[in-house]
């Protein structure tokens, strides 16, 4: 039987695929779960129309994805601190911090995104990993300075 799935189910397809699994298990799993729909003369074309949709929005948001993983590189976040006398920061750099910073220049991002590898309690210049998508991690700039007095 040809099923259209709607959601993602593992070991058979993703969301907006059509796939051939057999009369049983789109019987007894998937269309009780609301997995899937039966493909049908009547409706194959407009599941069609659906998949052609999907891939274009995922093209869409793709380049818009990488657009934004490319002004991430290009950007030079700068955060002002105390510094003591050995150039170490009172207290640390977070997440928050490089979000705020990345917010002001129009770079929305959320704080998950946001992958400090060592934490940042010195002066002088680090680097940030941004994970956008699963493949899409752009590391930034982070340069921390001194507050002025």
């Amino acid at each position: 039987m040809r099923v259209f799935l709607l959601k993602d189910v593992p070991n058979v397809g993703m969301a907006g695929e059509i796939v051939k699994v057999s009369d049983g298990y789109a019987a007894n799993f998937l269309f009780p779960r609301k997995s899937a729909v039966e493909v049908t003369r009547e409706n194959e074309d407009s599941l069609k129309a659906r998949v052609i949709e999907r891939e274009r929005r995922k093209e869409v948001v793709a380049t818009q994805t990488s657009m934004l993983a490319e002004r991430i590189k290009s950007t030079e976040v700068v955060i002002r601190r105390k510094i003591h006398d050995d150039n170490k920061l009172y207290g640390s750099v977070g997440q928050t911090d490089i979000v705020e910073r990345l917010a002001e220049k129009g770079i929305k991002v959320s704080k998950s995104q946001v992958i400090i590898d060592k934490s940042i309690k010195t002066r002088g210049t680090h680097t940030v990993t941004i994970k956008l998508t699963s493949r899409l991690t752009p590391q930034l700039t982070v340069r921390v300075v001194a507050e002025a007095a």
